[in-house]
């Protein structure tokens, strides 16, 4: 039937679908980071903490301009909390002594 005016090449995709559907979402980002941000503070801190930070910054659309969405201002703050914390966590552990005195 593509012969009678009804061609395939002149609308390739549906009507439903006009974006690109190669990466989650943004309220999914957000959500993400905001879980890996928590669990940081349990588990693993110094590796998830960067992955809030990145996942709260690609939620918020790479811009502090605008409205920014509140699980990606979470996920991003908690995230530099995180990591911040990691990182004196590990330069207190690398001292002489392991704080014993």
């Amino acid at each position: 039937m593509a012969g009678f005016g009804h061609g395939t090449r002149r609308y390739p995709r549906s009507r439903g679908r006009t974006w690109s559907r190669t990466g989650p979402d943004r309220a999914t980002l957000g959500i993400i980071g905001t879980i890996c941000a928590v669990a940081g503070f349990f588990v693993l801190g110094i590796i998830l903490g960067p992955v809030a930070i990145v996942c709260g910054w690609l939620a918020m659309g790479r811009t502090w301009s605008g409205s920014r969405p509140i699980p990606a201002l979470i996920a991003f703050v908690l995230g530099a909390i995180d990591t911040l914390l990691a990182i004196i966590w590990l330069a207190g552990a690398a001292t002489p002594g392991n704080g014993m005195f």
